[in-house]
Parts: structure tokens; C-alpha cells; sequence
């Protein structure tokens, strides 16, 4: 269990540092455009982190999403230069993107578009009356 905990710790820690790193040097990495971190997930041995993005205002999230496995290193290298008193060795990192803004808009508008009728025989049932 304090593995566990551990694991979540050290997620939220890369997390944070990450979503900096990403605010500070986006003109540097990025050519401006705003990157969040949504999640971070760990390896059990704590050697590998899954860090799941999203874009703002960026309509090519897959060039996005390759131009910042080209920076891979050098992002490893600022988080390193982070967290180097914190932890003994920087994880490597895999960066996904996520999707779960655009799967909630296309669930919510697949909601919209159902056509569901009233059930008007137990609206106009007298509560008291069964």
C-alpha cells in the first residue's frame, strides 16, 4: 500500500513540474501553443511515467503530440533539473493524448440528439394510487 501511495505521490509531483515546465518554455518547445497535463501515471518501479496531454486552441493535436516526442530528452532534461533533489532517477516518459474533453462533447451530443418520448401514462398516475 505504501508503494501505491508512493506512486501517486511521485505522479502528482511530475504532474505539476510538467504542466510548469510546459507554461514556462512552451514559446521555447512548443511555438506557443498551451499545453495541459491532464493525468500522470506511473510504472510500478516507478522507471516509467504516462503523461496524457491536452491542447488548447490547437487544431493539429497529432503534430502537437510529435513535435513533443522530438523534445522528449530536453523536456526530461528540465524535469530533471526540477525534481533531481527529489528523486533519485527521472523516469522516462511517455506522452499520450487525451481525449476525454472531445469523448464527453460527443457523448453529451449523442445524449442531445436521443428522442426519448414522455412516459405520459405514469406522469398523469396519481402518486397515491398505487
Amino acid at each position: 500500500m505504501a508503494q501505491f501511495a508512493s506512486m501517486k505521490k511521485i505522479a502528482r509531483l511530475l504532474q505539476k513540474e510538467l504542466g510548469e515546465i510546459f507554461i514556462q518554455k512552451a514559446s521555447q518547445l512548443l511555438d506557443n501553443t498551451m499545453v495541459i497535463v491532464t493525468e500522470v501515471s506511473m510504472s510500478p518501479d516507478l522507471g516509467l511515467a504516462k503523461v496524457y496531454l491536452s491542447f488548447i486552441l490547437d487544431q493539429n493535436r497529432v503534430a502537437m503530440l510529435e513535435k513533443i516526442e522530438q523534445k522528449k530528452s530536453i523536456i526530461r532534461k528540465f524535469l530533471g533539473n526540477r525534481i533531481g533533489s527529489k528523486l533519485r532517477k527521472v523516469p522516462e516518459l511517455r506522452f499520450y493524448l487525451d481525449d476525454s474533453a472531445e469523448q464527453a462533447v460527443k457523448i453529451q451530443q449523442l445524449l442531445d440528439e436521443l428522442d426519448i418520448p414522455e412516459d405520459t401514462d405514469y406522469a398523469q398516475q396519481d402518486a397515491w394510487t398505487w
